[in-house]
Order: structure tokens, then sequence, then C-alpha cells
């Protein structure tokens, strides 16, 4: 049986929502992949008897607990103080602590406040975690039936920490069987139509499956039993892929990291060795934006749609937008040396673009080396960003169907 780990977030902040508790979702994913069985998030304020019954509850309760927040120099940071109370441990001044502090200031060549000193004060028999990447040290430290460690709120200071520091501690503390989580990305697919292509499919008691919608993909995930036999999972996966069909486009977990949309098209460019140039009527810049720093990419002209006509001196048809579309593409082509030509075009005014109540018709045309047009028509509804976004995802979701159909 896996060991039970709990998340425990302190701050006034996370309880009151005006911040988003981002990092005991991203510690328990971290949790979860080394084997652990999460039983538990809880949030509380800066309140120090809360503070210190729920470390006393949890010291009873979970093999491990993973502890954000509360680690600053300022009078709401209870953290220390509420471990050293509930446990019985005094606060001790830890002179590497401190003199790690001080270096943190004099590198930026700014002066400490004397405030910063309390960062340096540890319970009594804790294990030090040095912070280079901020001010606030953490600690370590065994209460009871748990091992608690407190790291600070601070996400990327937090993930580095617990990266370096505590997720070596924890595979040598503790017995892991780590799962393997197989995730299938798809876009163009809700929830309930990738649920239900999958609704065939015999998924064993011993495997998890669930669902997160994003702006951006829908993942579909599994989470198999350490040991679960290679043969079998791959043909799970198999299954799963081909009843998606060309919505997939990622799987991650058995492919080399493929990442977002974005990446898998630069992976796919960047191995086929062909270039792009792109005119972005609806996306309106960020189809570049989101592959900033590819090579291939040489080339990202926005316009609005009479404008672009004028300057690729095409005449725009808005009875015939696929047909113009075309032809702005050509025009392009024989402007520039990239290997393809992604043209948007929408049908709509201007005012139904930003109307969230409203959708446009999207008409994305790619232009092959071959000069052979591949459109597509979308209905893309919500408000202005969002429609700015679909039509972004739809111009790279067109290439990479084309360049993964070559492969």
């Amino acid at each position: 049986m896996n060991p039970t780990l709990e998340i425990f977030s302190q701050g006034e902040e996370i309880v009151t929502g005006q911040t988003v508790d981002t990092n005991a979702a991203w510690l328990s994913e971290q949790a979860v992949q080394l084997g652990f069985t999460v039983t538990r998030h809880t949030a509380v304020g800066d309140k120090l008897d809360d503070l210190i019954a729920l470390l006393k509850e949890i010291s009873q309760r979970a093999d491990a607990c993973l502890c954000t927040g509360g680690l600053g120099p300022t009078s709401d940071d209870l953290t220390a103080d509420a471990v050293a109370a509930a446990f019985g441990l005094p606060l001790q001044f830890d002179e590497t602590a401190y003199r790690q502090i001080r270096q943190f200031f004099s590198a930026r060549n700014r002066p400490m406040p004397a405030t910063n000193r309390k960062q340096a004060m540890l319970p009594e028999g804790s294990l030090r975690l040095d912070n280079d990447w901020g001010t606030a040290p953490g600690f370590a430290l065994q209460a009871g039936r748990c091992w608690f460690a407190f790291l600070p709120g601070v996400p990327s200071e937090m993930r580095a920490m617990f990266d370096e520091r505590v997720a070596p501690l924890l595979t040598r503390r503790f017995t892991l069987n780590p799962p393997r989580l197989i995730t299938l990305k798809t876009f163009g697919l809700g929830e309930s139509d990738i649920q239900q292509r999958l609704a065939p499919i015999q998924i064993p008691d011993t495997v998890q499956l669930g669902f997160r919608a994003g702006v951006d993909e829908v993942q579909t995930k599994l989470l198999f039993p350490a040991g679960y036999p290679e043969q079998s999972l791959e043909a799970l996966i198999h299954d799963m892929a081909h009843r998606l069909g060309d919505f997939v486009f990622a799987v991650d977990g058995l492919e080399d990291n493929p990442g977002n949309l974005a990446s898998v098209v630069d992976k796919l460019m960047t191995d086929a060795g062909k270039t792009l140039a792109v005119i972005e009527t609806t996306s309106q810049g960020l189809l570049a934006a989101k592959c900033l720093g590819s090579s291939w990419l040489i080339s990202a002209l926005y316009a609005d749609q009479p404008a672009l006509g004028h300057r690729l001196g095409v005449a725009i048809d808005p009875e015939n937008l696929p047909q113009t579309a075309a032809r702005l593409a050509q025009a392009l082509k024989n402007q520039t040396s990239a290997d393809f030509i992604l043209v948007q075009l929408y049908e709509g005014a201007r005012e139904q673009f930003h109307d969230r109540n409203r959708t446009i018709i999207l008409y994305n045309t790619l232009l092959l080396e071959d000069d052979t047009p591949l459109q597509k028509r979308h209905c893309v509804a919500g408000a202005g960003e969002r429609k700015q976004n679909q039509a972004a995802l739809l111009g790279l979701d067109l290439l990479r169907r084309h360049l993964q159909h070559l492969t």
C-alpha cells in the first residue's frame, strides 16, 4: 500500500481567494508520480491556533506532509512559530541560514532589512532546506507518524526546492512504487465527445481514468499502477488513440515529452526542415507568439482584411472567402521562400468578432508546396480573446494534421 501524503497551504490570501493555490495542485501531481497516495488538501489562514491544531492532526494521520507558505519575514508568517508550539521544538538561530539570507541581499547590492533575521529561526532538531532561489529557507522534521517538509509559498522557489531538496529525501525515506501516467492530448473535441468515443472500451478497475479540459487542449489521463504489463498498457492506449483519431496531437508518457500543440508543431516542422509564412487576420499575431523562437516561422503578417487585399494586390471577395484565401496564399508565396503558407480569413463584421454572444466563421487555408490548398471552415464563439486564441490553435492544428499525415 502506498504511503499517504497531505498538502497543507498557509496564508490568509489563499483562504480569502485573493491567491489561487497552484502550489497544492503542482505538489499533488509530483507526489502521485513519486508513488504517494494524496489524501487531503488543507488551507489555513494566518491564525496561530488554527495552524497548531492542524499540524497536530496531520502528525497523527499522514505518513508525509508538504507545507507551503508562512516562512517570510513579516508578522503574519507564522509557520515556524506554529511548528515550535505544536511539537515542543523551540526556535533556534541557524547561522548558516542567516549567512545565506545576507548573501542573497548582498548579491543584489541591497541592504538586508532587520526583519529578515526571523527567517533564520528554525525549529530545534529540524533539517534546514537551503533556498538558492530566495530568502526563505525551508525545513523538514519528523513529528509523530508524519514527516513534514516546509517550503516557501513563492511558486518558483517552492518548485525548485521540492525538485532539488525534498524529492530526493522522500525517495530515500519511503518505499515507493510510482504509478505511470499516460495523457492523451486532444484539440477540437470536448470532454463529452471524448467520453462517448471511449465508452465501448473496458478500462480495468486498477486504472484510473480522468479528464482535464483547458483552454488549449483536453487531456485524457490514465494512471496505471506500478508493474502494469507494458503490452496491455500500449494496447489500451493504442485503442483509445485510434477511437479519438486525428484529434489526438500528443501522448505524454509514451513519447518524449511532446508538450503542447505549438511544441508538437515545432518538432514536426523542425524534423521536416520546412518553413512557414502566415497571414493572421483573426489570431492577430497570437499564432506567431505561440511559436516564439521557432526559426521555421519566417514571416507573420497581421492586417485587416481590406488592407490585406490592397497590400497583396488581391481583391477581397466577401462572398467567396475560401477562394480569396487561396489567392492571397499564392500571392504571398510569390513574395517569400516559405514552403507552406497559412492564411486566415473570417466572415463577419469587426463588432461581431468582439461580441461574446455572436460567432464568426473562420476559414483557414494551408497552401502546400505543390500549390494545393488545404482548407477548413470553423464556427468560433466567445469573447474576442477566445476567438483570437482559437484561431491561432486551429491554424496550428491544420498544419499539425498535415505534417503528421506525412510522417
